[in-house]
Parts: structure tokens; sequence; C-alpha cells
């Protein structure tokens, strides 16, 4: 039995994330658009506010898990269109580079 004690527990917003990985550990970065009118924008100031450092198992957790929360929220609500990344995905697979 796990018991979970949030007592020290603190609450961050993100809109953005990204990540990098070494050998050793998975670095996830978390932070907020600053930019009011994305579309008038040529650039985005993002504000990185944290960064969680895993070790590969754990971040292979954190993505099955994500993986079923997600699944179920989509499941409730529908799915989560991600306009930059589909077309990034499309425009890979055009050119060979699809995994």
């Amino acid at each position: 039995m796990v018991n979970w004690d949030d007592s020290q527990m603190r609450t961050t917003y993100a809109n953005v994330v990204n990540a990098a990985s070494t050998r050793e550990e998975v670095t996830l970065f978390f932070g907020t658009n600053q930019t009011w009118n994305p579309t008038a924008a040529k650039t985005f100031d993002v504000k990185l506010e944290e960064r969680v450092v895993l070790n590969p198992h754990a971040a292979k957790r954190l993505f099955v898990l994500m993986g079923a929360v997600l699944a179920q929220y989509e499941k409730r609500f529908g799915e989560i269109k991600l306009e930059g990344l589909q077309a990034a995905a499309a425009a890979a697979k055009a050119n060979g580079k699809e995994n």
C-alpha cells in the first residue's frame, strides 16, 4: 500500500512542455506561453518555471500513465487535436523520416 503525503505539494500551471534526454535521465521542462496574440507574433515568449528530472524507468512509467489518462479523457470529451504536431508528423512522413 502506498500512502501519499501531499502536505508539502505545490501546484504549478503549464501550457508549454518540452523534453530532453541523455542515457541516464529524461528531463521535462514546464512553462507558460507569455505571448498574448499568438497569431500576430513572430516569436513566442515562454517562461520556463519547472524542471523535472526522471530516470528512464520512471519516465517510461509516466509515459504509460499519461497515455492511459489521456485515453480516458478523450473517451469522455473527444479527441485532443494537436495541429502543430500533426503537421510536423505529416511532413516527416512525407520526407521519409518517420520512425
